[in-house]
Formats: C-alpha cells, sequence, structure tokens
C-alpha cells in the first residue's frame, strides 16, 4: 500500500517537474524521492531474476546509470525505489562546477536530454562521505574521472587519487574516459591513452586489494561514436589489459536522428530514445568480440521495456536507465522489472 501510494505521488509530480527548467527539475525531483524514501518499504525479488556479473550478485538486471547522483547524496532515497545497482558519480578529485548554465535541454517530442554538465560535483571526499553513510544495500558502483582543468597527459593521476578513495566503498569502479563535455576526454579511447590510465589504475588495484582485501572490478565507459574498426581495436586493448568490464554506451555527439528540434544546435551529449540504436550497435559488436564471457552493462536509450529486452538480447548482461527515468521515473522501473 505504501508503495503504490509512493508511486503515485512521483508519477504526479512529473507534469509539474517536466514543466520548470530540466536542471532544478532534476534537484527537485531527487529531493522529492528523499522525502518519499520512508514510503518505498524493501522489495524482495524472485531469486530467477538475480544475474551474476563481475564475481557479484545482482537482484536484477536493472540499474541506475552514472550521472543521475553525481555525489552520492540521494543513493538511498534510489536504492530504495528497487534498483539492483546505482551507478554514482562522475566524481573527479576536487569539487568543480562543471559548464555554465543552461547545459541541459530537453527533447520531448524525441524522448531525449542533450547535456554538458561538464563533470560537475561536490569532489570525490564529499561522495565517499555520503557513501560511508548510506544504508543501501544494492551493488554500488562509482565512476571516475579527471577534472577539467588537468592535462590530459595527466589524466592517470586524477583517477588514481580517485580508485584509492573510492576502492573500500565500491563494489566496482567505472572508468569515464567517454564523456563528450571534457575537452580532450575521448582522446584517452586509444591504446595510448588507455594503456596509460588503465595501467596505471591495474597495477594500484594490486596495491589496493592487498590492503584492503577485497578486489574491484574496474571497467571501462566507452563512446557510442566509436567506427567499427575503432571498436574492434578498444576490444582488443580491453582484452590485452584484462579490463573487468565495460560500460556502452556514453551519451552521443550525432544529431542524425533529431531532424529539426531547435535544441539540437545545443552542444552535449544526446541521450534519451535516439541514442538506443548506436548503445546497441557497440554491445552487440563488442559481445562478438569479446566473447560470451566478458561483462557488459548496456545504457542509453533504454525508454521502455522493449528497449531493455532488445539491449539484453543485444549481449548485455546487465542494463542501465537515465533519460528514460527522467522523464518516466518510478513507472518505467517497474515497467521493464515486470517484463523481466
Amino acid at each position: 500500500m505504501r508503495r503504490r501510494l509512493a508511486s503515485v505521488i512521483a508519477r504526479a509530480s512529473l507534469p509539474i517537474l517536466t514543466g520548470l527548467d530540466p536542471e532544478l527539475a532534476h534537484d527537485l525531483g531527487l529531493a522529492g524521492l528523499r522525502w518519499l524514501q520512508p514510503l518505498w518499504p524493501a522489495l524482495q525479488y524472485p531469486p530467477a531474476l538475480s544475474v551474476r556479473c563481475l564475481g557479484l550478485e545482482f537482484a536484477h538486471p536493472l540499474g541506475l546509470a552514472a550521472g543521475f547522483d553525481k555525489n552520492g547524496d540521494y543513493l538511498d532515497a534510489l536504492g530504495a525505489m528497487g534498483f539492483s545497482h546505482v551507478e554514482l558519480g562522475t566524481v573527479t578529485p576536487r569539487p568543480q562546477p562543471g559548464n555554465p548554465k543552461p547545459r541541459m535541454f530537453r527533447i520531448p517530442e524525441a524522448g531525449a536530454l542533450i547535456n554538458r554538465m561538464g563533470f560537475n560535483n561536490k569532489g570525490v571526499e564529499h561522495l565517499v562521505a555520503q557513501v560511508s553513510r548510506s544504508r543501501y544495500r544494492g551493488i554500488r558502483g562509482i565512476s571516475i574521472g579527471k577534472n577539467f582543468d588537468t592535462p590530459l597527459e595527466n589524466a592517470q593521476d586524477d583517477y588514481l587519487i580517485c580508485l584509492r578513495k573510492v576502492y573500500a566503498l565500491a563494489d566496482y569502479v567505472a572508468v569515464n574516459i567517454s564523456s563528450p563535455n571534457t575537452a580532450g576526454l575521448r582522446e584517452l579511447q586509444s591504446r595510448d591513452g588507455l594503456e596509460r590510465v588503465l595501467g596505471a589504475l591495474l597495477e594500484e588495484r594490486r596495491v589496493l586489494q592487498e590492503r584492503h582485501g577485497k578486489r574491484v572490478p574496474l571497467l571501462v565507459k566507452v563512446a557510442p561514436d566509436l567506427t567499427p574498426e575503432q571498436i574492434s581495436a578498444l576490444a582488443r586493448d580491453l582484452r590485452s589489459l584484462e579490463i573487468d568490464g565495460a560500460i556502452a554506451t556514453n551519451t552521443t555527439t550525432d544529431r542524425s536522428a533529431l531532424a529539426n528540434a531547435p535544441a539540437a544546435a545545443e552542444a552535449g551529449g544526446l541521450s534519451g530514445a535516439p541514442l538506443h540504436p548506436l548503445s546497441i550497435r557497440v554491445v552487440s559488436q563488442l559481445r562478438s568480440e569479446l566473447g560470451p564471457d566478458f561483462p557488459l552493462i548496456g545504457v542509453g536509450g533504454i525508454v521502455s521495456k522493449d528497449h531493455a529486452g532488445a539491449t539484453l538480447r543485444a549481449g548485455a548482461n546487465l542494463v542501465q536507465i537515465y533519460t528514460g527515468f527522467a522523464y518516466r521515473g518510478s513507472a518505467l522501473l517497474e515497467e521493464i522489472i515486470h517484463a523481466l
């Protein structure tokens, strides 16, 4: 009864929130979820829904993508809604404001968003403090990045700082080298960039694993705009570096699916329904290149149960939502889990 009431309240608030500035609506929506948290009782899912991946046990395949709760401020409230995993961040060593506002734009007719947030966050120390106080018992992923003013050739230093800080609290760590909103970041997906950043992180993990007595999986979040040849090269690099998994995909800079939408001219990364075919393409090729046992998390354009099913059939072990959740709230989560 309480859960039904919470769902009704959450759904009733969506038309109000969608009439506000997108970033303001996001912040108010998260604050509202915290208020509703006591009405979301703990859920028990059938064992048949559970997924063993990355050496971890997920209650079901559906999680929340990075970017929704950058600072870990709302982990308990989001977790109470029923996600099997919540990926926090992307977090950087030092707090940073991100790009100038406005920096998030709705395209409702396409079920899409464009954002150029620029890794706005309160810094890794704040996130660690929040997560350490959390009572969420699901899988906690933490996405790490670099500060905007850290030179690209020193990027590995920022990723190492974040890894050391979050290691004890994370169930897995996502290395974000594919956001289009930090200048030059996607260059780190090249062989040299991957070896420099991931090589340093993997070496440091050996030290941290010994210190903390646990091995935290490292995943790479990749862009949807790679050519088939670039995806093949990336797959070879992931295999040779022995990285634990991949998250496919980040937002896209492609605007071809937007026709004449006014917001299409805005700079930034496109997410939502138009991203889904691109994400599916990357997931499918990575699965083909990396074989049946390589862990893949599919994210991008999942705005319905059909999109979630298609991403799983393409080869993803797990799926995450973001833009669909921003537009549809708990209704999308319930629809996907019911379909599963």
